[in-house]
């Protein structure tokens, strides 16, 4: 079996699954685990996220989830590959390559590769595409999917009883917008109300004075593909907002390791949540830091 990853995370799903030696392509965002840097890379993109703030990224993309031509890929390479398995999405063209993409790229390919869209947006649909993944690799998830709802359960035993602060999460800094799809779901599970979105929802940008009117408790930044360091950087974009200074608590996280990609570290996410609203658990400073 020979697998090609157009979606960081698929290629988490492929880790969990214990398949990474069968995994011989990858976007160039498939950054985990440590060992997928060996792989090939068979996307690249014009947009460079270290040079542009969030706004000119936002303007780049047409400042709209559905995406402009914002990945290529290198069909010669993904060729050469002779992948058996094409994992891809159709949910959101500025996070991966779009299904229609990848479809035109392996349709001039000699034998065929089967190409599998994985389109999750809620938490039971993200954990539902490990079981989805492992049968077209043709393993089983059971005992995976198993021990990843055993975590979730763990997390809500955890936070049982305990006051629910309400909780709002925002996934790009500047426009703002609200995290939907499966991190309603997170909150939730870790003891919080989520504000802003519902679950599985496929969020638009917000004004601020729809958070403010919202009246969280914590507000948590988790921008779709920048680690802390770099929310860091681009918290200048926030700060300076009325009424930023009243904010109760707000945290910056790890976005695109637990909350951005439909893979199975949501669940770490869910826990990360449950130390960041009631202090259950540990957690690194590399998956949340306090700000305020």
């Amino acid at each position: 079996m020979r697998i090609v990853s157009l979606l960081p995370a698929a290629t988490d799903i492929v880790a969990e699954l214990g398949l990474l030696t069968a995994l011989v392509g990858r976007t160039h965002e498939c950054d985990w685990p440590a060992g997928v840097s060996s792989v090939p890379v068979v996307t690249m993109t014009g947009i460079d996220q270290n040079v542009l703030s969030s706004k000119e990224i936002s303007a780049a993309v047409g400042g709209s989830h559905q995406g402009s031509g914002l990945y290529d890929i290198d069909a010669e390479l993904l060729a050469s590959l002779a992948p058996d398995v094409v994992l891809t999405q159709d949910l959101c063209d500025v996070c991966a390559v779009s299904y229609q993409r990848v479809s035109e790229a392996v349709r001039v390919l000699d034998a065929g590769p089967r190409v599998l869209s994985l389109e999750p947006r809620t938490l039971g649909e993200v954990l539902g595409c490990l079981e989805t993944v492992a049968t077209a690799l043709g393993t089983t998830a059971s005992a995976q999917i198993a021990a990843l709802r055993a975590r979730l359960d763990a997390v809500r035993a955890e936070v049982e009883g305990r006051p629910r602060p309400r909780v709002a999460a925002i996934e790009w800094l500047d426009p703002i917008w609200p995290a939907g799809h499966w991190v309603p779901e997170q909150i939730t599970c870790a003891g919080g109300i989520p504000l802003l979105a519902s679950p599985g929802e496929h969020t638009r940008p917000i004004e601020w004075q729809a958070v403010l009117d919202a009246r969280p408790d914590v507000v948590l930044l988790l921008p779709c593909g920048f680690p802390p360091e770099r929310t860091m950087a681009e918290l200048h974009a926030m700060t300076g907002l009325p009424g930023w200074d009243d904010l109760p608590e707000v945290w910056v996280l790890d976005g695109p390791s637990y909350f951005n990609r439909p893979g199975p570290r949501v669940v770490r996410g869910a826990e990360v949540l449950a130390h960041v609203l009631h202090g259950a658990g540990s957690i690194s400073p590399a998956e949340a830091r306090r700000i305020r």
